[in-house]
């Protein structure tokens, strides 16, 4: 039940190293966790133009209380300009940059470090937390709190087009396409047409209850396109992790209270909904679903009911 046990090797390591991201100093010396007003008085400096953009009701999950966008264009750096970046602030606190068009030159250029790794198509810099798309001419650079729900493959809706975008349909519900006890073969057309992309990997032969699974990036849950991680053990689906943060952990409370009612258990580090078939885990942020066999199972040896 480790936090660190299903992400891949290179997170792993990622999320154990401290300090944070230099590159974003590239900015005119910003740097993660400053507020708004600090960002925005620097980036003023050196961009065209730039649009606070507020959300009434928070969806981006490190946002408790309050989630504002900072969008800037043709912003000059030492090396040449980019064209567009946002500047994403849950609670007063930088957390998330995008960046797009000429970041390569720009930005890359800048990193003192060889490329980290290779990731579903990302160049992935370790010390910088930076994750760069080339093919798509896209730098984004984040807090490891934002690296845990897998950020780095979020599009911030705000960086494109002119217009305020239309938000995801939060209906507040587990999604309905996660049929815990299918086979892959039922599932993996709603798997792939709810997600932005897939991928599959084996798992190591020291998990007993399942042999490979199945990451759907994109899929939408409370109004936010997600990392979910859906395990299948002899072709069931029985496990599902849905990666969460822990800014929005009271919005998700709620949401499985409205679906399942009180909690069947809690303790400081989770709350058990729906026969102990759905977890909120407090610890580390996410909601586990279980297939029902495999519920009771967690019941006795895991959670010693």
């Amino acid at each position: 039940m480790s936090y660190l046990k299903h992400l891949p090797a290179f997170l792993v390591f990622f999320l154990t190293l401290s300090g944070y991201s230099q590159i974003e100093n590239q900015f005119n010396g910003i740097s993660l966790k400053e507020s708004l007003q600090t960002v925005k008085s620097k980036l003023d400096e050196i961009s065209e133009h730039s649009k606070i953009i507020q959300v009434k009701k928070p969806l981006y999950p490190l946002a408790k209380y309050d989630e504002k966008h900072l969008v800037c264009t043709e912003v000059k750096l030492k090396e040449g300009t980019i064209d567009k970046a946002v500047f994403t602030f849950s609670d007063d606190s930088l957390t998330f940059i995008e960046a797009k068009g000429n970041v390569e030159k720009v930005l890359v250029s800048q990193v003192q470090d060889t490329m980290s790794w290779h990731y579903l198509g990302y160049d992935v810099y370790q010390k910088q937390k930076l994750f760069v798309h080339k093919e798509n001419d896209v730098a984004r650079i984040m807090t490891d709190e934002a690296i845990h729900p897998n950020l780095f493959v979020w599009e911030n809706p705000y960086l494109y087009g002119e217009s305020k975008p239309e938000p995801l349909e939060n209906t507040g519900l587990i999604p309905s396409f996660i049929k815990m006890g299918a086979s892959y073969s039922e599932l993996q057309k709603d798997l792939e047409s709810h997600s932005a992309f897939t991928s599959r990997r084996d798992l190591p032969d020291g998990d007993p209850n399942a042999q490979y699974q199945i990451d759907c990036f994109g899929v939408n849950y409370l109004g936010f396109p997600r990392k979910i991680e859906a395990r299948f053990g002899d072709d069931k689906l029985n496990v599902v992790w849905i990666l969460t943060a822990k800014g929005e952990e009271e919005r998700i409370r709620q949401a499985l209270i409205e679906q399942f009612g009180q909690p069947d258990f809690q303790d400081e580090n989770w709350e058990i909904f729906n026969n102990w078939q759905v977890g909120l885990r407090k610890d580390k942020p996410e909601v586990l679903l279980l297939e029902r066999e495999l519920g009771q199972v967690y019941k006795k040896e895991f959670f010693k009911q």
